[in-house]
């Protein structure tokens, strides 16, 4: 049922209506209503004089959880008291026979025509579907209808209304013990500038809309991020559409569920444009009761729109109770970051080493590595005619949630300590990565990535890198040292740092991958491509990506997979770059193990078990800026592994953006633009192929001037690497000083009883981090499953910088992140130097601490829905 359709509002609602902004409606009704309306007012009826009150004077209420101005008066509560008494509101308000209030009172002479089409829009809504979704429809314009007892039988509110008043004191608190009730809201659009005076109110719809919004309708891409909300999970994840977009003067996220973000790069903003996280539909539970706003909608058209009825639908089944859903997943205040082991004692590591990497166990105890670097207070040897140079300990530590503590589980003497300093001094090996059996509960098998200071030779500078299985003693919960198979070996060069890589990670099938660095010096080539040919030591080349990463034959700079058996050994799973077999360029020139190759370092590696998708970052160069005659800046890279590949280093990075080819006699002489499709290694120091496969392009990527730099192309293909020409295509990231971390994909398990666990809003996002905290990446991406793996940008990044904390007090250097079994996210701060631990090395546990879906199950409207 509505009342009739009018454009102008009739003579009799003008009054109050029509006054200026600040005026709440009925002061002149409230100086006779008395004791009442005095207590309303704040003073005695003499006190409560008609006129123009300034907006700090206009009475509110402050929205929950946000402090008033000024305390609230015991006349101002008695009042709210008298007008919740008066209504008898039933807890929740309405019931099976499910009621809708559609309210489009306008301070102004003249309606939105928008508001008809919504009317109509919402009635036809509520005609369609299951039956056990439907509803009934009424619409009104009189703001009496919040101080009668009829309120109580509307499931929801929707606010149609425009700006200004629209409710007089009495009314607004009606509405609030409305919402105490357990009632639904529903704003849309415009909805955001009604009782714009009311801190309630302001919380009620989240935001307020900015000074500056564009006038007019635009196409723009609307990127939806909740795929399990009823009002969007039916949506595309990017969608297309025009309306008019309002911006914000406070931005909401974090105080919100936000379901849809407007892409700000796909319209034009105007001067209030808000970035890159720009919400545009969200949700919460606020007041006791449920509260849904959209920014969308303001526009004839919208209401006419297919999916834009379907997000209007799913908001309505959740505010009238027809629908569960979790509107405080994204709320920061819901997650609690808490350090769980302790600093060390004085010249010990008791609790933790020089964090390097983490992983759960099934049981819920968490093995964090130390790579080696000693106590600060403890010397390092640096001499290469000293037997002792760079040993280091690689320690394992063990967090227990049962008893809450650390413990040591074992150490291995490695290579690798030999603090900071230039390039030719400091060293990245060392104890380097960590895996559990699939079956570790019974079988108590580790596995450890690590460089054996015992395998060092002093002479040539070099070292073995290896990969073995160790058992964890069930009774003492310490590594048996005796137990050691090794799996696999390869050497490195320990001449000069650095880039060691280091993660594992298994996959469903039980293949194990493990990530290796390039080995190679980070100079010698000005910050650009790895591909210096000369510097060597005693014949190995350690400025040469192009010995290591980018070569078929060599197993530094690559992503390896293995299939580890019982015996101790390993076999090659089918799928893998190579066979080892290849008789390409006279054959014995690859090697079976490679699955990735043209990695720089990649420390951190993750694989999702229900997809089994390779996830991987790793660190790119020095140079702090592009150059037309080198190419990229330093891009820090992300990677969505479908399939073996080559990705690029060091020939090409991002979307397939080349370096310059260099080579003997003069490195410093820029040669040819590296073909991205066709790359050639015609490196000296070059031992495996030299036509390589083709270079896959990264998912993301991100340098000093921002994420995911492009720029115009020439005719043949090259960038012209010029700042003032880069197109950003991922404006939600910057780099500066950066590392990569990448992280898990998180999967939610529903049968887990834990009550700490992440809620399902975040199942099948990917964490991606870096060690650093100001603007670099610390986010939750989705991607589209129609272009992950080939190249596809993320459609949809949310920040975790208030949940993950930032800060010196915070996780400042994110060193690894893992869930747990129970749906907990486990981190390890690095702490604050390098090459050693210190008193902020940490592994710290984030929990969940919002409630359920709402509305509870028994207080849906038609139990048979869920």
């Amino acid at each position: 049922m509505r009342h009739a359709p009018r454009r102008q509002i009739p003579p009799h609602r003008r009054g109050p209506v029509a006054r200026p902004w600040g005026v709440r409606h009925g002061w002149a009704a409230a100086l006779a209503a008395g004791a009442l309306t005095a207590a309303l007012l704040g003073g005695s009826p003499a006190a409560a004089r008609p006129g123009t009150p300034s907006p700090e004077a206009v009475p509110t209420r402050p929205a929950p959880g946000v402090e008033a101005p000024g305390a609230e008066g015991p006349g101002q509560a008695a009042a709210a008291a008298a007008v919740a008494a008066a209504l008898d509101l039933p807890s929740p308000p309405g019931g099976a026979n499910v009621r809708v209030l559609a309210f489009h009172a306008t301070p102004g002479t003249e309606e939105s025509p928008t508001v008809d089409a919504a009317i109509e829009a919402i009635e036809k809504i509520g005609q369609q579907g299951p039956a056990a979704e439907r509803f009934a429809v009424e619409a009104t314009d009189d703001p009496t209808v919040f101080t009668r007892k009829k309120l109580g039988t509307y499931n929801a509110v929707v606010f149609l209304t425009g700006d200004g008043d629209v409710l007089t004191p009495e009314q607004e608190m009606g509405l609030e013990a409305y919402m105490e009730a357990g009632g639904g809201f529903l704003g849309i659009h415009d909805a955001a500038r009604t009782e714009p005076y009311s801190d309630w109110f302001t919380g009620l719809v989240g935001a307020r809309p900015a000074a500056n919004s564009p006038a007019s309708a635009q196409r723009a891409v609307v990127e939806v991020g909740d795929r399990a909300n009823p009002a969007t999970k039916g949506l595309p994840l990017e969608w297309k559409r025009p309306d008019k977009w309002l911006n914000w003067a406070a931005n909401p996220s974090g105080q919100v569920h936000t379901v849809a973000r407007v892409r700000e790069s796909s319209y034009q903003p105007g001067e209030g444009a808000g970035g890159w996280d720009h919400p545009i539909s969200w949700c919460r539970d606020y007041d006791g009761g449920r509260s849904f706003y959209t920014g969308m909608g303001g526009t004839v058209d919208s209401y006419q729109e297919t999916d834009f009825r379907t997000h209007l639908r799913g908001a309505l089944l959740w505010t009238t109770r027809l629908a569960r859903a979790d509107c405080q997943a994204t709320i920061t205040a819901n997650y609690r970051a808490e350090r769980v082991t302790q600093p060390n004692q004085p010249g010990r590591n008791d609790q933790i080493g020089e964090p390097h990497g983490l992983v759960t166990a099934p049981d819920g105890r968490v093995f964090f590595i130390g790579r080696g670097g000693a106590d600060a207070s403890k010397p390092v040897v640096t001499d290469w005619n000293n037997p002792d140079i760079g040993k280091g300990q690689g320690e394992i530590h063990v967090w227990d949630p049962k008893t809450g503590k650390a413990t040591l589980v074992g150490a291995l003497t490695v290579f690798g300590n030999k603090g900071g300093g230039d390039e030719l001094t400091k060293n990245e090996e060392g104890l380097l990565g960590i895996e559990l059996d699939p079956d570790f509960l019974t079988n108590g098998w580790i596995y450890l990535h690590y460089t054996p200071h015992s395998q060092i030779n002093r002479e040539t500078h070099m070292a073995e890198r290896r990969v073995s299985r160790f058992t964890v003693d069930p009774g003492t919960g310490k590594l048996d040292q005796s137990s050691e198979r090794v799996l696999l070996t390869w050497p490195v060069q320990i001449h000069s740092c650095c880039h060691a890589g280091g993660g594992m990670a298994w996959d469903s099938q039980d293949n194990l991958y493990i990530a290796t660095g390039d080995n190679n010096s980070s100079q010698f080539s000005d910050g650009y491509s790895g591909n210096n040919p000369e510097p060597d030591f005693k014949g190995v080349s350690f400025a040469d990506a192009r010995r290591t990463a980018g070569n078929t034959n060599n197993l530094n700079g690559k992503i390896l997979r293995i299939h580890p058996e019982d015996d101790g050994t390993y076999t090659l799973p089918e799928g893998n770059l190579f066979t080892g077999k290849e008789p390409d360029e006279g054959g014995g020139r690859t090697r079976g193990e490679i699955y990735v190759m043209g990695v720089r370092n990649p420390a951190r590696i993750s694989v999702d078990r229900k997809t089994d998708i390779l996830y991987a970052g790793w660190v790119g160069p020095d140079a702090g800026k592009p150059s037309p005659e080198w190419g990229p800046a330093k891009y820090d890279t992300f990677a969505a592994i479908t399939h073996a590949g080559n990705h690029g280093w060091p020939y090409c990075m991002g979307n397939k953006q080349p370096y310059r080819d260099r080579n003997l006699p003069d490195p410093k002489k820029p040669l040819g633009w590296y073909d991205c499709d066709h790359p050639k290694n015609e490196s000296p120091n070059n031992d495996g192929l030299v036509n390589l496969p083709p270079i896959e392009s990264n998912t993301i990527w991100y340098s000093p001037q921002g994420g995911a730099p492009d720029y115009p192309r020439n005719a043949d293909g090259i960038p012209s690497y010029q700042t003032e020409e880069a197109e950003y295509l991922l404006p939600w990231l910057k780099g500066g000083g950066q590392a990569t971390m990448n992280g898990p994909v998180y999967r939610y398990d529903a049968a887990s009883g834990s009550k700490e666990k992440w809620p399902a809003y975040w199942d099948g996002r990917w964490f991606v981090g870096d060690f650093y905290d100001a603007d670099q990446p610390r986010h939750a991406v989705l991607t589209d499953p129609r272009t992950i793996g080939k190249g596809g940008l993320p459609v949809h990044a949310e920040s975790l910088k208030k949940i993950v904390p930032v800060g010196a007090e915070g996780i400042k250097n994110l060193m690894d992140w893992k869930f747990g079994p129970d749906g907990v996210l486990y981190v390890l701060d690095y702490g604050r130097g390098f090459f050693t631990s210190d008193a902020k090395s940490a592994l710290w546990r984030v929990t969940y601490q919002g409630g359920p879906a709402t509305p509870a199950a028994k207080e849906l409207a038609r139990k048979a829905s869920s």
